[in-house]
């Protein structure tokens, strides 16, 4: 797992460098420290405005020998390749990165992008698997 919060050269750079502008738009916009569910909307009118396609809270069922025994709902999944959850917490910990890692095994998809919007100065991690 490379966790590597900034630096990126790799496949959909460009695509999770939009996703982090719209998140630090809806930040300015927003202001920081309200509840996840705002944020993930504004990302949404952001993600629309920017013509980025965007599911959300798309439900992936998880199977055991082919019985449905739970399910994982990303937050978003934009241009059908990268997840994106939205959070308001103190810190990013491994907590939200093996979350992160879990989605992105159920999905199939190999890049995740965790946004805090706890504070003014927008905090992220890129979680590749």
């Amino acid at each position: 797992m490379n966790t590597d919060a900034h630096r990126y050269d790799g496949p959909h750079a460009q695509l999770t460098f939009a996703i982090i502008g719209c998140a630090m738009e809806v930040l300015n916009g927003l202001g920081a420290g309200l509840h996840e569910k705002p944020y993930e909307n504004a990302l949404m009118v952001e993600f629309g405005l920017k013509g980025l396609a965007c599911d959300q809270q798309r439900n992936f069922p998880v199977t055991y020998k082919g019985v449905k025994v739970g399910e994982y709902i990303p937050d978003m999944i934009v241009a059908a390749a990268v997840v994106v959850d939205a959070k308001v917490i103190e810190r990013i910990t491994d907590v939200e990165r093996g979350q992160m890692m879990n989605y992105l095994r159920i999905t199939g998809l190999r890049i995740g992008l965790i946004i805090n919007f706890r504070r003014p100065k927008l905090e992220w991690e890129r979680v590749i698997l």
